[in-house]
């Protein structure tokens, strides 16, 4: 009634190979069963393109009254059809699970020619592990699971006291690793030069005859151009995850996730290790304006059970992100980074200690005190935890600096994956989060939805709860009251609830 659309057609302007087997052409419902091995065997023969078989037939046959019906789709034939059925299919409608022995003996004979297979294939797998050493060396490391030892010294380190973008940074790091990483490889849903999605020096993983003046390709390329598909991109994402040993990423804008929740959504459901990456976090972007500037996205996303949502807090935190999501391999996870240039911090070597910053080591965890409370450049009690995410970490440093002159010790908290953190035991997260220290604010230009399970009764949250508008970022932040005069405000606020 509502779909009139000939699909072969769409296929077939695609380039793709299309067939049609029509099991009701002659009037009466035969299932030829030959005809559509045949239409298999024909594409299964074309190598030149993709190929596709439209295979009509009655839904629910030969179910003797419900069969072509909408009953069939959605509910349970019942014990009166289901006798019906079997008759029909020359069962007898008294027993249950009758198997044809012819059947039954050729379904057992199944381990037999499974062992014949296998010893063929073990025969010419080992001829080719000593034919080929080096990828042989790469198969094992990549069936183990694991990174290459090289991987630390490919890492990129970004300068202190130079403002990057997390974008930037992360294409830097997508750079650098893919030397040492083959089996890394992704693109952009045509968004590439703004995602910074491209490993360049690759060619792109198309046919050779579609190369252009600026993308050269052929069938082994590791960039792939997605086309303005969001929703396919990550979708051919899973595929390639679901086949295994290799690792693949898709980058669009965050608010364009919308686009892609029903495929990272099921990347988390199936358990498969999909990575996304969603520029542009935040009203940071300026003035696209409200259409492009995500506010639910990043609660909307962390509420996808299974799916780890990271939002580094400067270029160094990009770096160790990457390599942590790349080590996981039990579940999917996105990477969220800002248009905007943000600061890089100089840091020590290990934890935050008086007036020095802590390392990157803690990304790996999820949540780590970058900043301590501090008096006369020794660490002291906090009186108050600011916890941010991404661009705002910077909002939290230097409400921190403010809070700090006014005598008030001031803890930061980078929390660039709540995910990760929460996977952490007890002990730790309570050496980043006292529970003895109640007034707390977060920080995020985004919606505070999941936050008060941090701050608590009497914490306070820095956020955005309504759309933004066209504007230079600056002046958005400023105007919506996302500032680190704001962020030291509502930490007084919450250190006044208590009493104190």
């Amino acid at each position: 009634i509502a779909f009139t659309e000939d699909v072969l057609k769409r296929y077939e302007s695609y380039g793709w190979h299309t067939q049609r087997v029509d099991w009701t052409k002659t009037g009466e419902y035969v299932e030829d069963v030959q005809e559509l091995y045949s239409a298999l065997l024909a594409a299964k023969a074309e190598t030149s393109k993709p190929s596709i078989i439209s295979l009509r037939t009655i839904i629910g046959y030969p179910a003797p009254k419900k069969q072509n019906t909408g009953k069939i789709h959605g509910s349970a034939l019942g014990a009166e059809e289901v006798a019906g059925l079997k008759e029909v299919l020359g069962f007898d409608p008294a027993k249950s699970f009758q198997i044809d022995e012819e059947v039954l003996a050729h379904a057992r004979k199944v381990l037999d020619r499974g062992a014949a297979a296998r010893t063929e294939w073990q025969s010419s797998f080992e001829a080719w592990q000593t034919a080929n050493p080096e990828g042989a060396a790469l198969l094992e490391r990549i069936e183990a699971k694991k990174l290459p030892v090289e991987i630390d010294a490919a890492l990129p380190t970004f300068e202190a006291g130079k403002d990057v973008s997390t974008r930037a940074a992360s294409g830097k790091v997508l750079n650098a690793i893919g030397p040492v990483l083959p089996e890394l490889w992704g693109g952009s849903a045509d968004l590439a030069e703004s995602n910074n999605t491209t490993i360049e020096g690759s060619p792109s993983f198309i046919p050779a005859s579609r190369s252009t003046e600026a993308w050269k390709g052929n069938p082994y390329g590791r960039v792939l151009h997605f086309g303005i598909r969001e929703h396919a991109a990550a979708s051919i994402v899973n595929g390639i995850s679901l086949h295994g040993r290799t690792r693949a990423f898709s980058g669009t804008f965050l608010i364009f996730s919308d686009y892609q929740r029903p495929a990272i959504r099921l990347s988390a459901l199936m358990g498969v290790p999909s990575l996304y990456v969603w520029t542009h976090d935040s009203i940071g972007l300026g003035e696209d304006g409200p259409t492009h500037q995500p506010v639910e996205q990043l609660s909307t996303l962390r509420a996808i059970p299974g799916l780890d949502v990271v939002r580094p807090g400067d270029a160094n935190e990009v770096a160790v992100a990457w390599k942590t999501m790349l080590e996981n391999h039990e579940n999917p996870a996105g990477i969220v980074l800002t248009r905007q240039n943000i600061p890089t911090y100089a840091r020590g070597e290990g934890a935050a200690e008086g007036d020095t910053f802590g390392s990157t080591a803690g990304v790996a965890k999820g949540g780590y005190v970058l900043a301590e409370a501090s008096s006369n450049g020794a660490t002291v009690p906090a009186q108050v935890l600011l916890i941010a995410t991404g661009s705002e970490v910077q909002l939290a440093v230097s409400a921190r600096e403010a809070l700090q002159a006014e005598g008030i010790p001031t803890r930061v908290i980078s929390m660039p994956c709540v995910e990760w953190f929460t996977k952490q035991d007890a002990a730790y997260r309570e050496s980043v989060l006292p529970v003895t220290v109640k007034a707390r604010v977060s920080v995020e230009a985004g919606l505070a939805l999941g936050w008060k399970e941090f701050v608590g009764d009497a914490g306070r949250s820095i956020s955005l709860e309504h759309y933004g508008a066209s504007a230079d970022y600056k002046r958005l932040f400023q105007e919506f009251g996302i500032t680190a005069e704001a962020v030291a405000a509502a930490a007084k606020d919450s250190l006044a609830s208590l009493g104190n």
